[in-house]
């Protein structure tokens, strides 16, 4: 593992042209070089880009791939999504520690490795998976897991393991005109030259695209809203911090239909007169990044990307990548924004929306991967044709990634309307009893509720289908989200911040047997405080996964209270039994009940 000493601040901070709005991305470069982010490299870094140290310290704290202290020469993090729970992730994480003789979140005594979990990455049609270095290896057991074990052993340096750990199949089960059909690159951008700015806004405004991120807001207005807004520079940013538990869709997108996706940016750089964009890719999806960036010189070459674009006096237009470090909340627009700024990824208040002012204040198109793409095929086919799909409130088709207890897990491609039932019938989930759509801050569906559509009408999704079968306890999938929430929520708000936290504490006290009633009503009361005082969507929809499942599945919950009043989640007589066995007294005056 590289010395601190090494490490060429000065060149890191010099290839990012010495610009603090760069300062994840330096953060990210100065720990690959010097195995961590020392205090004294913070100090070295603030003189460098002629800041306060407090502000490069306050981002280097936030984000959890950034460590002060050395996680060895191989860094392991098991991926934690409820779906790698159920693969059994945790029996193969306890077998790969028992294999290298180490404890979890602790530094192996030879210095060379450290185990630890972290949020879902992105893999859930291939799980259990986990991160080495910040690369992926997918389907998880006892065999890869030795072969993991023997290559850190060898000392045997990331590039020369075997490829095929990190092969990442797109598992694309059912293709639609996103995934299926042939893009020829510069296809979209021909029509819209060909048809002109104005034009090309009014073909997206009679599709009816709507953005594939959750939220749902009319793609046109947003692209209209921001070309009219005034400012120095327009910007284009792409959303590929896909980091919703089960959702993988755009992974997928991005490893086979890149173009699509760069294409739909450059459509809407002609549309709203930017000459810069960026694609927010999540620090998970470091695979991707060499390959990206490979697409990326391509365009170039073909005239796609850069000046005078496919022969356009002054159509000039750039994309550079920028890889996330571990936070969940930056796929909140502006949050991300925040981080593309070198900054915590804080949500912002709002309005003004990045329309207006975004990313360095000025008028700012956020859209996530999913809706970049299909802007790219309105560009090509027109508005009439997205229009057809679907329904009439939810044009196009929607990808979803299925996950978890069925037999063809991966990315199906559905036109907006199709039916859970039917989902579940062509994913081959024989024994479906929940469905948890569009992740945990989405909806939780019973098996009452599979006739239900996916359509903004009805079941909006970001794109995660998380199936559930009968034998699954669903108040350990909403524990296990609640622990998510907990974990990922910004600290910005005291709602969000201490409420993730009560509502996490009162489930682990349940599960140790010590709930209540009162503790149901409890938790009903935190949803209601987040609900209407949390600052962003997370703290909004953190409480949904339990009172959810609070409601559909109640002998999950029923089956776990002791008694109907109030029980202390701590046991002052239970502590006290190890006293009593040291004593050898276990008579009445030796219990609390009897003082």
């Amino acid at each position: 593992m590289p010395e601190q000493d090494v490490c060429d601040l000065p060149g890191i901070v010099a290839r990012w042209q010495h610009d603090p709005a760069n300062l994840v991305q330096i953060l990210r470069e100065v720990q690959e070089s010097c195995g961590t982010i020392p205090s004294d490299a913070l100090d070295r870094l603030a003189q460098l880009l002629g800041v306060p140290r407090v502000r490069i310290e306050s981002t280097a704290s936030f984000y959890a791939f950034f460590h002060a202290e050395s996680h060895g020469a191989y860094e392991i993090l098991f991926s934690d999504n409820i779906v790698d729970r159920m693969a059994g992730k945790e029996a193969l994480k306890q077998y790969f520690c028992e294999r290298l003789w180490l404890e979890p979140r602790k530094l192996s005594e030879d210095g060379l490795v450290y185990v630890d979990d972290t949020a879902d990455i992105g893999l859930a049609d291939q799980a259990p998976a986990l991160l080495v270095n910040g690369y992926a290896i997918p389907s998880l057991d006892k065999a890869r897991l030795d072969l993991v074990a023997e290559l850190i052993r060898a000392r045997k340096p990331l590039a020369d393991w075997p490829p095929m750990l990190f092969e990442i199949p797109d598992n694309v089960r059912k293709p639609g005109p996103l995934m299926g059909e042939a893009f020829a690159p510069g296809a979209a951008l021909k029509a819209t030259l060909a048809r002109g700015a104005d034009a090309t806004l009014a073909e997206l405004d009679a599709a009816n695209l709507r953005g594939r991120g959750g939220a749902g807001f009319k793609t046109a207005t947003k692209w209209a809203s921001c070309r009219k807004a005034e400012g120095e520079a327009h910007y284009v940013v792409c959303n590929a911090d896909e980091g919703e538990p089960g959702t993988f869709k755009d992974r997928v997108l991005l490893a086979s239909h890149a173009d699509l996706v760069f294409e739909g940016m450059t459509v809407c750089a002609r549309a709203i007169g930017a000459r810069r964009g960026f694609l927010y890719l999540r620090g998970e999806y470091r695979n991707l990044h060499e390959k990206l960036k490979s697409v990326l010189a391509a365009r170039r070459e073909q005239g796609l990307l850069g000046r005078n674009i496919l022969g356009e006096d002054g159509f000039d237009f750039d994309i550079e990548i920028h890889l996330g470090a571990g936070a969940y909340i930056c796929g909140e627009e502006s949050a991300l924004i925040e981080s593309l700024e070198g900054k915590p990824g804080k949500p912002r208040n709002r309005p003004p929306f990045p329309d207006r002012r975004g990313y360095r204040d000025q008028p700012t198109v956020v859209n996530n991967v999913e809706t970049f793409a299909c802007a790219a095929k309105i560009a090509e086919k027109g508005g009439a044709w997205f229009a057809a799909l679907g329904t009439p409130q939810s044009a196009g088709t929607k990808l979803v990634s299925v996950s978890g207890d069925c037999k063809r897990p991966g990315v199906y491609e559905y036109p907006f309307g199709a039916s859970v039932r039917q989902i579940l019938i062509d994913c081959g989930a024989e024994d479906a009893h929940a469905v948890q759509v569009s992740g945990p801050s989405g909806t939780c569906i019973s098996f009452r509720e599979f006739d239900r559509r996916i359509a903004f009408e009805d079941l909006a999704t970001a794109g995660a289908f998380m199936v559930f079968s009968r034998e699954r306890d669903m108040f350990e999938v909403a524990r296990n989200f609640t622990h998510f929430f907990a974990h990922e929520s910004c600290g910005f708000c005291t709602p969000c911040r201490v409420g993730t936290s009560l509502l996490k504490n009162t489930m682990d006290k349940l599960a140790a047997g010590k709930g209540s009633a009162y503790d149901m009503h409890e938790m009903k009361h935190i949803m209601h405080i987040l609900r209407s005082m949390a600052h962003c969507g997370l703290g909004h929809t953190a409480a949904n996964p339990v009172v959810q499942t609070m409601e559909k599945f109640p002998d999950a919950y029923e089956r776990r209270l002791k008694r109907l009043d109030f029980e202390p989640a701590f046991d002052l007589d239970g502590a006290l039994q190890t006293a009593r066995l040291i004593t050898g007294r276990d008579d009445a005056w030796a219990h609390l009940a009897n003082e």
